[in-house]
């Protein structure tokens, strides 16, 4: 008994009273006697052609017994042909390709039928892969196959106070042999933890009511003082079916009064690996609803002191692929859970997801070597050790084992799973604040090299997760905005990733506008001093924004033209407005302008007078000065 089959009892019939006989083969493969299924069925395509959904049965059986070869050809042939096979089957036809014909092949049938995948699918699995090639295997960890684990299935760790309870298989309490995996119906035990965090001798747990068939993969909420679990749907003491034959998995809450109540029950859909989240008053597990992305899906409800306050809510394509997704933990900020997706190390790997500052899950990242291994690694569980470090359990049924899973211990200084960095946020226009659609963001590293560039959606929002750097630069532009840009070491790339990480860009169109025929920069009208060429502070506030909108736009090249009205001789206005446009000059090349932004700086005096205030002519002083003026005008726009 491990994992797998305790997943097909939500996949499959546990009894053929309801399932139509129409072949040996089908028998055999519904019975989980997958050796029996694949001879048999080879036998009948010999005589007859094999019905699609049998192809997939004897696809499975071979994927069941590890032949990835002759699982990948039918998988296949089915996925060529027809459009029956589900996202759990294609999952597996992936993970057959990928241990039979290794990763390149893999990519190479994902980049060919990338509109069939969801982007999420794509970005998880080629994320993970470039973090798998710049990793090294894990260091200063320590892992230890319990004492308690005994030659049956032994998984699903959780911690209760000083002890550990998990499930198992083993036949020391008087239980009914489960006949798919002949041993007997799944029980909760629990262990007294040690200074070393081994578990010496394990019991059957009393405080959990008895059930004659599955009791299984228990969470206790240390803030309720409850326990959750599941538990086979029963009646009058007896298996409860669905019309297919299929008995299915509840959860129930135990109150530390004794009183159970069943929280999520169905008797065609299964419930299991529940994890209650006490900060936010969330139930976490893993089901198999209709909407599910591939075989089983991770969800939540809300509750009220572990009452259920809603409907369950998918995690979405993000955290749920066409595998299975099982055993949510939480941690320090991130969501811990175990997938088969194809991308992984083996079968059943830990993944670990950053839960972000709006709530979000960023790329559920493979934990790595050591915890990870080829076989199936699931049921993760951690907390902070007495040494400054972190230990916790993990169930896996790699070779070396005690039984078909055990329970292993680990010990590590640091938190589990490769680093990365992620951002999630937005492009707004400065002005309007609005959203940005297509915005060009490109993270490079210290040496100035590309590390990954996209846009943003038409709202302006982006996320974006790379492999952790010591230095990173952010940087978005468009066409006609500005460019943002910023530079981040590890401290600051740390405090970046706790917030919604916004950006803003100048549009230079909102800088600009048309006057007398030119494409000038947008200011506010400013007055030198009467015969001043002085730049005082209310000349300076004008000058600023010439000064902000060039190092928003640095390609810019600027002509200064500054005019007086026609009061005084037109040769002393001349030289006025000549030294007004150089002082102009002088200030902006002090304040960040280089020399390349202004193209000259000239003084018209009063030989473009704007309307018939000329020499001689009698104007109030408000026409005079609508002639006293300076333009920045554009010379490359």
């Amino acid at each position: 008994m491990n994992f797998k089959l305790l997943i097909a009892i939500i996949l499959l019939p546990m009894t053929m009273l309801a399932q139509e006989k129409k072949s040996k083969g089908d028998e055999y493969f519904y019975g989980y006697q997958y050796k029996n299924a694949i001879a048999e069925y080879n036998k009948e395509r010999v005589k007859r052609p094999l019905a699609n959904e049998q192809i997939l049965n004897l696809a499975d059986s071979y994927f069941k017994i590890g032949d990835y070869n002759n699982a990948s050809k039918l998988y296949l042939i089915v996925h060529k042909n027809d459009t029956i096979m589900s996202g759990h089957r294609f999952n597996k036809m992936l993970q057959s390709l990928s241990k039979n014909s290794g990763k390149e092949r893999i990519k190479t049938f994902l980049r060919s039928k990338s509109p069939s995948f969801s982007k999420e699918l794509l970005e998880n699995a080629e994320f993970n892969d470039e973090l798998f090639k710049n990793s090294e295997k894990g260091k200063n960890i320590e892992i230890v196959n319990l004492y308690a684990n005994s030659p049956q299935a032994d998984f699903s760790p959780a911690f209760y106070k000083e002890s550990l309870l998990f499930s198992s298989s083993r036949t020391q309490k008087a239980k009914k042999i489960y006949a798919p995996s002949g041993e007997s119906y799944l029980d909760i035990y629990v262990g007294r933890l040690e200074n070393n965090g081994n578990v010496s001798k394990a019991v059957p747990f009393s405080k959990i009511p008895d059930s004659k068939f599955h009791k299984s993969t228990p969470y206790f909420s240390e803030e309720l003082n409850r326990f959750f679990y599941i538990l086979s749907n029963t009646e009058d003491g007896q298996m409860t079916f669905d019309d297919k034959g299929k008995n299915a998995l509840s959860i129930g809450m135990l109150y530390d009064s004794g009183q159970f109540r069943f929280l999520l029950k169905d008797l065609s859909t299964s419930f299991y690996y529940p994890y209650f989240d006490e900060e936010n008053d969330r139930l976490y597990f893993a089901a198999n609803f209709e909407d599910s992305y591939g075989g089983t899906d991770l969800y939540y409800v809300f509750t009220n002191n572990g009452q259920i306050m809603s409907a369950p809510i998918n995690l979405g394509p993000r955290i749920n692929s066409p595998g299975n997704e099982i055993a949510p933990y939480l941690f320090e900020g991130s969501l811990y859970f175990s997938s088969d997706v194809f991308y992984g190390l083996g079968g059943m790997d830990v993944y670990k997801s950053n839960i972000q500052a709006d709530g979000s899950l960023s790329i559920p990242v493979n934990i790595g070597e050591n915890i990870n291994s080829k076989a199936d690694d699931f049921g993760f569980i951690i907390k902070e050790g007495s040494d400054n470090g972190y230990v916790g359990y993990f169930a896996s049924n790699r070779s070396g084992g005690k039984g078909g899973d055990d329970i292993y211990k680990f010990k590590m200084d640091k938190a589990p799973g490769l680093r990365t960095f992620s951002l999630k946020g937005k492009v707004v226009n400065l002005s309007s604040k609005v959203g940005i659609d297509k915005a060009q963001i490109r993270l490079l590293d210290r040496k100035g090299d590309i590390l990954k560039e996209f846009y943003t959606a038409e709202n302006g929002d982006f996320t974006i997760e790379i492999p952790w750097q010591e230095q990173i630069t952010i940087q978005a532009t468009k066409e006609r905005y500005s460019i943002f840009s910023t530079t981040y070491t590890e401290e600051g790339m740390e405090e970046a990733q706790k917030t919604s990480f916004n950006m803003g860009l100048a549009f230079l169109d909102d800088l600009i506008e048309e006057k007398e025929g030119k494409t000038v920069i947008k200011i506010g009208k400013f007055y030198f001093d009467k015969g001043k060429s002085t730049v005082t502070p209310s000349v300076a506030a004008e000058l600023d924004k010439v000064v902000d909108a060039v190092s928003r736009f640095p390609q810019l090249q600027l002509k200064i033209e500054s005019h007086t009205d026609s009061r005084g001789s037109s040769a002393s206005n001349k030289q006025l407005s000549q030294k007004r446009s150089d002082a102009i000059k002088i200030y902006l090349l002090k304040n960040g302008l280089s020399i390349s932004n202004i193209l000259e700086s000239i003084g018209y005096g009063e030989e473009r007078i704007k309307n018939n205030c000329t020499n001689g002519a009698y104007c109030l002083d408000f026409l005079h000065k609508q002639n006293e003026r300076t333009l920045f005008v554009i010379g490359n726009q």
